[in-house]
């Protein structure tokens, strides 16, 4: 029996995705919850198998109550509810743990495939298609990617390889290229998904 524990400030968004996320094959309950701290009360007691969870809410927001959670729960397995502008705050919540990130407004069948993702438990990354083999990403390229991956900006990644922020930059332009990436979120994502971060 699969459950999936969806938490979102806005009433609208919550019935929408449960409504879609009900639909789904092999998803066998739909629960909902208004706050971060309502689904850390929640999840010893229910253990849904996914929370799709906002990122902005109202007291304990989603990138806070994510980290809370998988630290309690290293086993919970969280995708973030976001729109296009947060992404880069979405890096920091796949630092923090969770799975990935979808916007709000993905499609049923974008939606169907990152629940079947996330309870197999890969990385999520808004819709893209990663090459079938992880990219030859250069050493420093590397480390900026792990850089990223712990939610430092490109100015403290430079301050640690003691380098320049535009060399930095350019380093993140080139790692996005060869992975497929449009921002830091997806590379982080992309980056968790061929192991070359942890």
């Amino acid at each position: 029996m699969t459950a999936v524990l969806i938490c979102d400030d806005s009433r609208a968004v919550r019935e929408g995705l449960r409504r879609s996320v009900s639909g789904l094959p092999g998803v066998d309950r739909v629960d909902t919850a208004t706050s971060g701290e309502e689904v850390l009360v929640r999840w010893p007691r229910e253990r849904p198998d996914l929370v799709l969870m906002d990122l902005h809410m109202p007291g304990l927001g989603g990138l806070e109550a994510t980290r809370r959670l998988v630290r309690r729960h290293p086993e919970a397995h969280v995708v973030m509810l976001t729109v296009s502008a947060d992404r880069d705050t979405v890096a920091l919540a796949i630092a923090g743990g969770a799975r990935g990130y979808l916007s709000k407004d993905v499609s049923r069948e974008e939606l169907c495939a990152a629940v079947a993702t996330a309870l197999g438990g890969d990385i999520v990354a808004d819709p893209v298609v990663p090459p079938a083999d992880s990219p030859d990403l250069t050493e420093r390229e590397l480390q900026v990617l792990r850089g990223m991956s712990q939610g430092r900006s490109n100015a403290q990644i430079g301050r640690e390889l003691f380098l320049s922020e535009d060399t930095v930059k350019t380093h993140a332009r080139r790692l996005f290229r060869k992975l497929g990436a449009a921002d830091r979120a997806q590379a982080v994502a992309l980056g968790f998904r061929w192991g070359l971060v942890r």
